[in-house]
This record gives structure tokens, C-alpha cells and sequence, in this order.
């Protein structure tokens, strides 16, 4: 679908060519683009402002039909996610419009002080998380993703580039399909039925993958878990994808939080809280999004995900609110809040993680905490790891992938919120402050001394308006994350 594409745009027919356009500066080097650009300036209508767009039908001079000039503003702001912004915008009005093939015009690095590979990248990424429909269910199929696109680069870019396509849509394409698990309702993807679905995916990849089923959950004692699921008929599985290069020298563990809905239990959500429920399994696709990349672009270590996989609903065999439960790792927790119920999970799963492949890393992605939405909005990721280095890495790709998270503090004072009268712990600190933090902590208490950080992604996972890349719904944050970040340790 991606491609770089060398031509002459007066000697070769073109039918949509899009050209990113800023007001202040010029910005391409090729002299017939430049032409053109000074032609839409030159509208009353078009200036090159943010958001400003003008389109023009034959120009002379060039064989292109159809010129879709797009505005980025000030060339000092434009950045590598204005022009994924840029790419994405343009995408989907082709989509809209039927237009199909398309071909974007990057700009010149240097003249936007940016790294080449950065610039073209973005485009790239931009393009590919914007072609996508969301009508998996709706009967009629109004529009299509481009079948097409392209960047119009001089030959010796491609040349230097010509790895580059292939990464990006492979991790971009993983990232719509994490977005597809989050948007598919959650009678379509109780805890089993989403688990094959995701073993489906990875067929051919390479990745060995593995169920542990209720009995098995059951005889190893995961008692976390297991209350958790224990008041839906839906039964609890546990998914285990494993990416084995010959002569690997560590073992990274991704673990993701899969709670295919969650209802509160018995400490019911109100109906308002409920409605993006069926994204509360966001970590889990992030998880499984980013094993699906990292299998195709093989780094040198081994990764393994950990994908607890549950439904969290109200019923007459559903844990109570002052229930106690025992843990994997031996630790008894009083049931605080039924609705704190993705720390449960994946206290257990680091549990195993830990236990079975003994990481040199491990970090856990989940949609845990609606406080660290509060802190931070909608749409930046809260992390938390007492490794300086994880710490900056996980910040570090999130800046290049614009996939954004901030760090939030692990303090040890903040552990008496989560001490129990009964049991080792309570599932829930003891005052409605800082509950990002207190959640963490819990965590921290199964990671013990295993290299950590918790990322809690319960703001940018899902949004309910569209932005210039995606459309409403699961966003697939994390797996762009997940992929840069294995890079960097």
C-alpha cells in the first residue's frame, strides 16, 4: 500500500497529488512544485494558514489532474506530527471522495529542520492510520481505504530509504488492527472468542503462541484472576505470544490488561461510565498489536506477551465488595472496590510472567485508572517505574512516535493507603486521592525487584471524536509506543 515513488510530474500522468504548504516559507525544492505552490498562494482563498486548503484541476505545465494544496502554517511550528496530521487529513478526504491512488509531496528536510527519515516517516504514518473505514458492521460499505499511496521522492531518497515503507506499514497495520479489537463490541469479543482472534492474526508471524484455559488458571492458582471473572459466564483465558530469535541474550515481557467488559461487578459503574467499556481491554491490544509488528521486524531479544484476558460482571457468584481473595504470588488482598479490578489481573500475570521467563524487563500497559485520566487528559499516558532509564526510554518513544506519556511519581509513603486491617493488601487505597498512584504501588508489589514500569493508557486508548489520523473509537495507542521503545532498550 505504501510506496516510494519517483517521477517527473510534467512528463508522467498523475491523478491526486497532494502538497503540504506553509505560509511563511517556501518548503519544496522541485521547481514544478514550487510553480505550483506560488500559483495557490497566489488565490485570494489560500494562504498556506493551519487548516487552509485550495484544490486545482489541470494546472499547465504538469500532467497531475487534481492538486490538493493543504496549509501547515507557520514553518517554525510544523513538526513530525503536523505532517503525520497533514498525510492523514488528506487520506481521509480521499476516501471520502473515492480518490484513489494518491500520491503526498514531502517537503524539503532541511528547509523544516527536521531529520529526513523523521519527515518521510511521519508521512507515511500519518497515511497509513488514516486509511482505514470503520464498517466492519454496516450492512452497506460506502468507502474504501486507498488501495495506493504514495510519497514523490527523488531517486536517490529512495534509494536511502528503501527499508522504510515496509516498517512503517508493518507497525502502523498492527496498529489498526489493536484499534479494530478495541472498537468490536464485547458480544463479539467475550474473553475466548478475542483470544482466537488474536492467535488468528499472528498465524504468520511465526509466534508461538499458547492458551491457558479456566482449569489450568484454576490449578495454578490464579486467584486474582479468577475473581475477577468469576461472576460472568464468559470464562477467563490467558494468552502467552512468544518471539524467540536464535541466540537471544534477555527476555522482555509486555503484559496487557484485557477486560473485554468491564460493568464495576457489584460496585456497579453508572450507565454513563459504561458506554466505552469494551475498550477496557486496550492494553491487552497493544500488547498483542505489538508482538504482531516486532515478530515481522525482529529484534535481536526475546519478547513475550502476557495477555490476561476477563469480563468483569455483577452476578450471584461475583466477588463481593470485603471479600478476600489470595493471589498468585501467595498475597492476600481484600476486595476494596470491585470495579478495581485490571490491577488484579495483572498482578497475577506479572506474577507468571516473572516467574516462568524471569525478563530482564518488564512492562505492563492498561486502561487502569480513570484518576490518571483526570491528571492528565485525554490524551497522554501516565508512567510509572522506580528505573530512571525505562523511565526516560518509555518517555523517549513516546515523543517520536507521538504517542505522548508523562512520568507520574512511585512514592513509598503512598503504600499505607493500600494496607488491609485483614489481608496483605486491599485492592484500593484508603482515600480518593492520588489513585493512579496507589494502583501503581499495587502493581509494584508483584513486580518485586524484576526491572518495571507501568503505563496507564486509560486516556489516549480511546477517543470519541475523530482526529486527523483516526476516527472515533480504539486509537491503538501503544503499539507505535511498544515498537519504538523495544529499540531503545
Amino acid at each position: 500500500m505504501l510506496e516510494l515513488k519517483t517521477i517527473d510530474i510534467r512528463k508522467s500522468k498523475v491523478n491526486t497529488l497532494a502538497v503540504p504548504v506553509c505560509e511563511d516559507e517556501a518548503i519544496h525544492t522541485n521547481q514544478s512544485l514550487t510553480e505550483l505552490v506560488q500559483q495557490a498562494t497566489g488565490l485570494e482563498e489560500f494562504s498556506g494558514k493551519a487548516g487552509e486548503e485550495v484544490v486545482l484541476y489541470d494546472p499547465p505545465g504538469v500532467k497531475v489532474h487534481r492538486l490538493i494544496f493543504r496549509g501547515l502554517g507557520p514553518c517554525a511550528k510544523v513538526d513530525a506530527e503536523s505532517l503525520r496530521a497533514f498525510a492523514g487529513e488528506v487520506v481521509k478526504k480521499c476516501i471520502r471522495q473515492g480518490l484513489d491512488p494518491l500520491i503526498l509531496a514531502p517537503p524539503d528536510a532541511a528547509r523544516l529542520d527536521l531529520a529526513e527519515t523523521s519527515l518521510l516517516s511521519a508521512l507515511l504514518e500519518g497515511a497509513c492510520l488514516g486509511n482505514q473505514v470503520l464498517d466492519a458492521f454496516k450492512k452497506e460499505k460506502k468507502e474504501r481505504p486507498l488501495s495506493k499511496i504514495s510519497l514523490l521522492v527523488a531517486r536517490n531518497q529512495a534509494r536511502r530509504h528503501a527499508g522504510l515503507t515496509s516498517r512503517i506499514e508493518t507497525v502502523c497495520r498492527a496498529a489498526l488492527t489493536a484499534r479494530e479489537w478495541v472498537n468490536t463490541p464485547s458480544n463479539e469479543k467475550p474473553p475466548q472468542m478475542l483470544a482466537k482472534a488474536m492467535i488468528k492474526a499472528t498465524a504468520k508471524t511465526g509466534l508461538k503462541t499458547s492458551l491457558l484455559s479456566e482449569p489450568q488458571l484454576r490449578q495454578k492458582k490464579f486467584g486474582a484472576l479468577l475473581a475477577v471473572a468469576a461472576g460472568s459466564s464468559n470464562r477467563p483465558v490467558m494468552l502467552v505470544m512468544e518471539y524467540t530469535p536464535p541466540k537471544a541474550d534477555k527476555t522482555v515481557v509486555l503484559v496487557g490488561k484485557g477486560v473485554t467488559f468491564d460493568t464495576g461487578g457489584i460496585n456497579l459503574k453508572p450507565s454513563s461510565s459504561m458506554e466505552g467499556m469494551k475498550g477496557d481491554m486496550a492494553g491487552a491490544a497493544a500488547v498483542a498489536g505489538a508482538l504482531l509488528a516486532l515478530s515481522q521486524l525482529k529484534p535481536a531479544f526475546k519478547i513475550v506477551g502476557v495477555i490476561p484476558l476477563v469480563e468483569n460482571m455483577p452476578s450471584g457468584t461475583a466477588t463481593r465488595p470485603s471479600d478476600i481473595i489470595r493471589s498468585l504470588a501467595g498475597k492476600s488482598i481484600e476486595i476494596g472496590n470491585t470495579d478495581a479490578e485490571g490491577r488484579l489481573i495483572l498482578a497475577d500475570a506479572i506474577t507468571w510472567a516473572i516467574k516462568r521467563y524471569k525478563p530482564a524487563t518488564l512492562i505492563d500497559l492498561a486502561t487502569l485508572t480513570g484518576a490518571c485520566l483526570v491528571a492528565l487528559g485525554e490524551h497522554i499516558a501516565g508512567v510509572f517505574s522506580a528505573d530512571d532509564t525505562l523511565a526516560e526510554a518509555i518517555l523517549a518513544a513516546g515523543r517520536a512516535t507521538h504517542e505522548r506519556c508523562w512520568r507520574l511519581p512511585l512514592i513509598d509513603d503512598y503504600k499505607e493507603h493500600l494496607k488491609s486491617d485483614l489481608a496483605d493488601l486491599s485492592n484500593v487505597g484508603g482515600t480518593r486521592w492520588g489513585g493512579a498512584i496507589t494502583a501503581a504501588l499495587f502493581l509494584a508489589e508483584f513486580a518485586g525487584d524484576t526491572r518495571w514500569a507501568h503505563i496507564d493508557i486509560a486516556g489516549p486508548a480511546f477517543s470519541k471524536k475523530a482526529g486527523p489520523y483516526c476516527e472515533p473509537g480504539g486509537t491503538g495507542f501503544g503499539v507505535r509506543l511498544l515498537c519504538d521503545l523495544m529499540a531503545r532498550l
